[in-house]
């Protein structure tokens, strides 16, 4: 039987960090979900650095399509989870059902990737982010260390079942890493 990934987003979701998971996942042979706030077409965002700027810029980026609202999403049916960034992380932590989805994975010790912003997800089951390690863009150190979880400065590190990434560059790491967990 196939493995079966979520990834949950919304809106603002950066491109490549939806876009390579999920045809990385299909590429494997898994079966992949999008879950978002509602049923919808996702618009994703490109986010780049341009000289002297002190942080990104975001464009549009391309559409893509979610298959299950939040509310409906029944987390027992999959064995992995993949939170991207973007900007999406800072509005759909504000679901009231989103945290059952995040934290059953944890509570399961199923295989959980968090790249980049997903850190901002990842605040909303503090009590299950103390003393783990972590990265995440460095913008959202202090989502981190406020869960009482460790910071670590490297551009990717695996601790128990999670496996985290700070951007986008650094996703063929992160799906190798996530990919032999969920294995």
């Amino acid at each position: 039987m196939s493995k079966k990934v979520l990834i949950v987003t919304g809106d603002a979701v950066e491109a490549l960090e939806i876009f390579y998971p999920y045809y990385r996942c299909l590429e494997e042979g898994f079966d992949v979900t999008i879950a978002s706030p509602s049923v919808k077409k996702l618009q994703t965002v490109s986010h780049d650095f341009i000289e002297g700027m002190e942080t990104y810029v975001e464009k549009p980026a391309y559409g893509i399509d979610s298959q299950v609202a939040f509310a409906n999403v029944i987390p027992s049916q999959y064995d992995g989870l993949i939170i991207p960034g973007g900007r999406a992380p800072e509005y759909i932590r504000l679901e009231e059902s989103l945290p059952k989805i995040v934290r059953h994975f944890f509570e399961e010790n199923k295989p959980v990737g968090a790249i980049c912003h997903a850190a901002q997800v990842l605040t909303i089951v503090p009590d299950l982010m103390k003393g783990r390690e972590y990265t995440a863009y460095i913008a959202c150190k202090p989502d981190v260390t406020a869960c009482g979880a460790t910071y670590i400065n490297e551009t990717l590190h695996t601790h128990q079942n999670l496996v985290s990434g700070h951007a986008w560059p650094d996703l063929p790491g992160f799906m190798r890493e996530f990919i032999n967990l969920l294995k």
